[in-house]
């Protein structure tokens, strides 16, 4: 089904993702942090939440740069 919506529905949505976004972050964050603390946690659960926070992380600066373009300076 294809919706048409307009402008602002649309920035209402890229702010949605962007608030989950940010929250997994920080979900992901805690997470590592958490297994990054114990010396008896998985490495590979811990590599995992590294890896989660890191994308999570490229989605909220791709977000920002559309809601606010020029918020983070140019990488690459």
């Amino acid at each position: 089904m294809t919706d048409v919506v307009d402008s602002d529905e649309l920035l209402r949505r890229i702010q949605r993702a962007r608030a989950c976004a940010a929250q997994e972050e920080r979900t992901w964050r805690a997470r590592g942090d958490e297994l990054g603390r114990d010396d008896s946690g998985d490495p590979a659960a811990a590599r995992d939440a590294d890896v989660r926070k890191v994308a999570y992380g490229v989605v909220l600066r791709v977000l920002d740069e559309i809601l606010t373009p020029g918020k983070h300076p140019a990488t690459g």
